[in-house]
């Protein structure tokens, strides 16, 4: 479009232009110029690199005793499922010995590692490990991101956004802790089914894959109907019954229901019962002065209960990042709201959702996104602790990414790089207001 174009007062070029025509009626913003535009994604690389570097920083400085994880797996390696010492207050006291009560896929992934290191519980390497995850998570969905069309700048874009604008980076920034390392290795897994059925078409793999997915993060089995749709073709009908579709639904469903199997006979050998995860006795041997808000939910409402509904859809959409002030003048920065930043205030390039494509994969995605949503809203935990981010959210995001990818039109990839950005300094804004108050 060239200057007089789109200057106000240049005469039409055409005298006879319809009314109806845009430019005949006035000025019209030039689309973002090549050199304008390259030079945004050059911002959001510099912020990846300052991110990447903020994420170096706490890998050289991971501590031993942090990740319970490390515990649980040398509880294995010494042919015991209870534990000689915890390192957070989600472990479990039953008949007097101690559980670590996360499921059990992450500490199978940490368990080559933590054993050839002969640290056992000392284990201090998870931070490396979650930087090869993250890495892993990059290139899984490089693929995933391409399979809906060729515009490799949005992929570059999304990739982006993906790994340092959403919770993920966060939780692989705190994968020294329990269950951050839990929600990543359970992301890993997801973003493994998808890929498994988007590309490969494998729904051995992705039933294994989701298998993995449910014994890290339990809501990850709702994504079986999602994957089962994803198998099909565009013009295959969606409700047909024939020897071809059992088949399929039998190899993406057995491996689920063995990873069913496996978790339940985890329970019943631990707490004797096969739907006993150990969750209700996290809070059972609490001291008077020893409670906070999460033990005092667990105790007196539950671990669901409609009453942390109100708090949780708040938090979960509408919270903005807080940064706590205070000092004589209220001009010191104290610390971050530990309960988190709104996904769609940290991340809102989400936003751009409303305009998915209508398609009966956008309406199976979005009914499974609600559904794993919906139970969390009345957990008694929202992610606590957790900074600039729901990290809950993790559980749906791969189903957001996914049709976001397709809806991004090539024109609307400046205000996309512009909303990344965003989202990225409100990281670097909370990293930096966490290590001044001295939380981080």
């Amino acid at each position: 479009m060239t200057t007089a174009d789109t200057s106000p007062d240049a005469p039409s070029p055409d005298a006879d232009a319809s009314p109806a025509d845009p430019q005949a009626q006035g000025y019209m913003p030039p689309a973002v110029s090549a050199p304008r535009y390259w030079l945004l994604i050059s911002v959001l690389v510099l912020l990846a690199c300052a991110l990447a570097a903020g994420f170096a920083m706490r890998m050289l400085s991971e501590e031993a005793g942090t990740n319970s994880y490390a515990v649980l797996v040398d509880s294995w390696l010494s042919g015991q499922l209870h534990s000689d010492t915890c390192f957070d207050g989600d472990c479990a006291t039953f008949e007097g010995k101690t559980y670590v009560i996360f499921p059990p896929a992450p500490a199978a992934v940490a368990l080559p590692f933590v054993a050839l290191s002969g640290q056992g519980a000392d284990f201090k390497h998870f931070m490396p490990l979650s930087m090869a995850l993250l890495l892993a998570i990059g290139f899984i969905w490089s693929r995933l991101f391409a399979a809906a069309g060729p515009d490799q700048t949005r992929t570059l874009i999304l990739l982006l956004a993906l790994v340092f604008a959403t919770p993920l980076y966060f939780v692989a920034l705190r994968g020294d802790r329990v269950w951050f390392f839990a929600q990543l290795v359970g992301f890993f897994f997801v973003s493994m089914a998808l890929w498994a059925t988007i590309e490969r078409r494998n729904a051995w793999l992705a039933g294994i894959m989701i298998g993995m997915a449910f014994l890290s993060r339990q809501m990850s089995i709702l994504y079986a109907p999602l994957l089962f749709a994803l198998l099909l073709h565009d013009d295959e009908p969606l409700l047909r019954i024939n020897k071809e579709r059992i088949a399929q639904a039998l190899k993406l469903g057995v491996p689920i229901l063995g990873a069913v199997g496996v978790y339940c006979l985890y329970n019943y050998v631990r707490f004797g019962a096969p739907l006993d995860t150990g969750y209700g006795y996290i809070a059972a041997n609490i001291l008077p002065g020893e409670e906070n808000v999460i033990t005092l939910r667990i105790n007196d409402l539950g671990l669901f209960a409609q009453e942390y509904f109100l708090f949780n859809v708040v938090h979960m959409f509408f919270q903005g990042l807080h940064i706590d002030f205070g000092g004589t003048y209220t001009t010191k920065i104290m610390g971050v709201d530990s309960f988190g930043t709104s996904i769609l205030a940290a991340s809102p390039f989400l936003l751009l959702l409303v305009f998915v494509q209508r398609h009966r994969i956008a309406f199976i995605g979005l009914a499974t996104a609600a559904a794993i949503c919906g139970i969390t809203l009345f957990y008694h935990s929202n992610g606590f602790s957790q900074y600039n981010v729901q990290r809950y959210a993790l559980d749906w995001l791969p189903i957001a990414m996914l049709l976001l990818a397709p809806t991004v039109r090539t024109e609307w990839r400046g205000i996309l790089a512009v909303l990344v950005g965003y989202a990225m300094v409100l990281n670097l804004v909370t990293m930096a207001a966490l290590r001044i108050s001295g939380t981080a």
